[in-house]
């Protein structure tokens, strides 16, 4: 019988392709059509994708993220998909022969990161998953032309774990997206017995004990995913007073066993929670990111720092005008959750150690992928930072939430080669972060709207 790949039961020989991942390489001679090709993880083969060459960036302004002041006339080289050296004109020689990006009219940063995406949508009734895989590149590749080099994708929206293969696809260059952290289907609680009809496969996971608990953690793990996604706390109500009420969920045996049992196993852990009981949980037990929290108090946002944790707000997914529209139809227009979220996170920012994230939560409901770049502006003009903060939120705060601040999240030596461009000033102008014209991951080039030339 022919094999459709007789170099399979050959040796083959692993390169790292220019994404990092390793290939393999059909031994010589290639029996084939053209070139010797490199072999995929799924053993197919594809074109060996060549490495970036040599490049020097002339930028006219470069925002230093960790010290969040803005630096004039930098040069920053790259080799592959690393940076080797960063520092001023005078400092850095550009190699001969080297590639030249002429960035000497623009603001150059570092690739932007948002913490909370859902690359995939909510499918509808009937939805492929051929469809909805589709749907969450076209998404994903938004994210990147706008500057997202990075992202946590905070579950995959009754995908299963989609997101992991995405996230690989990437990673073996088989497809341009952000650098992905994916939380596969999430874990939620129930307090009811189990239901005679087995688990949805692809919905997001059900515990009912602290068993439960730790065995969908290492299931989880054992499918790839980066980070546990949890549920602390449910749906929100008013009281007849007025007051916000929040559903809590996990106990909190329950909880610390998911955090753990997490832990353990290497893994960070992100928490959605709005309020009340399961949010102070939330914090008590250690959960690494706290996603929304619309009730946060003082006493707990203090207690996020002290505990070294970090506060993803989603300000503007929260703010939007159909949170009124369902606050007027559930209260009658008496009681609204925006004022009570605005005042949450204008509090946490202006505590002191406070690490406030920035994440979108980009869904493809009322948010759309590509459009992230508005979270920092409301950040400024809502919540009270200053847009030099809110960049360093975007960049190398999201990087140490991440655990990934030693290979992203600043422009420094060593760090992979992500950089976006605006044509004005960030720190002046938060908004110039809607308008980015260039993107670069890894050392490619993604997209350059900018025209080459000197500044004015």
């Amino acid at each position: 019988m022919r094999t459709r790949y007789p170099w399979a039961a050959l040796g083959l020989v692993l390169i790292a392709n220019a994404h990092g991942a390793e290939l393999a390489v059909p031994p010589a001679p290639w029996r084939g059509a053209g070139p010797t090709p490199c072999v995929g993880s799924d053993g197919g083969i594809q074109q060996c994708v060549a490495a970036s060459p040599l490049t020097a960036v002339r930028a006219g302004r470069l925002f230093d993220s960790k010290s969040g002041k803005m630096l004039e006339k930098q040069v920053v080289l790259l080799e592959g998909e690393r940076i080797t050296g960063v520092g001023p004109e005078g400092k850095i020689k550009i190699p001969a022969g080297a590639r030249v990006i002429d960035l000497r009219h623009a603001t150059v940063l570092p690739g932007l990161i948002d913490a909370h995406t859902h690359m995939f949508n909510n499918p509808k009734p009937g939805m492929s998953r051929e469809a909805s895989t589709l749907i969450a590149v076209q998404n994903l590749q938004a994210d990147l032309r706008a500057g997202f080099t990075t992202a946590r994708d905070m579950t995959s929206h009754g995908n299963g774990y989609a997101d992991v293969d995405i996230r690989n696809a990437i990673n073996e260059g088989r497809l341009d997206g952000p650098r992905y952290q994916v939380a596969g289907r999430g874990i939620g609680w129930s307090s009811a017995p189990p239901p005679a009809k087995p688990e949805n496969p692809l919905d997001r996971m059900t515990v009912r004990s602290v068993d439960e608990a730790r065995a969908a953690v290492r299931e989880q793990v054992e499918h790839g995913v980066d980070l546990i996604k949890l549920y602390p706390t449910g749906a929100y109500s008013f009281a007849p007073n007025g007051e916000a009420q929040y559903v809590l969920t996990y106990p909190m045996p329950v909880l610390q066993a998911l955090i753990d049992e997490a832990h353990r196993l290497g893994k960070k852990t992100g928490c959605h929670v709005y309020g009340g009981e399961g949010q102070k949980n939330s914090i008590i037990a250690g959960c690494d990111t706290i996603e929304h929290a619309f009730g946060l108090n003082q006493e707990q946002a203090d207690m996020i720092v002290q505990k070294g944790l970090y506060y993803d707000p989603t300000i503007v997914r929260y703010t939007e005008p159909y949170m009124d529209d369902d606050d007027s139809r559930n209260t009658g227009g008496k009681y609204r959750i925006i004022p009570v979220f605005e005042k949450a996170v204008t509090m946490a920012a202006a505590t002191k150690g406070m690490k406030v994230m920035v994440g979108s939560g980009a869904d493809g409901a009322t948010f759309a992928h590509g459009t992230q770049a508005i979270e920092f502006e409301w950040l400024v003009k809502h919540a009270g930072m200053t847009p030099a903060r809110v960049i360093q939120s975007g960049t190398i705060v999201n990087a140490e939430a991440m655990g990934w601040a030693d290979r992203i999240g600043s422009v420094d030596k060593g760090k992979f080669a992500d950089l976006v461009a605006v044509a004005g000033d960030p720190t002046a102008d938060i908004t110039e972060l809607q308008r980015v014209k260039f993107v670069m991951k890894g050392g490619k080039v993604i997209r350059n709207d900018l025209p080459p030339g000197t500044p004015k």
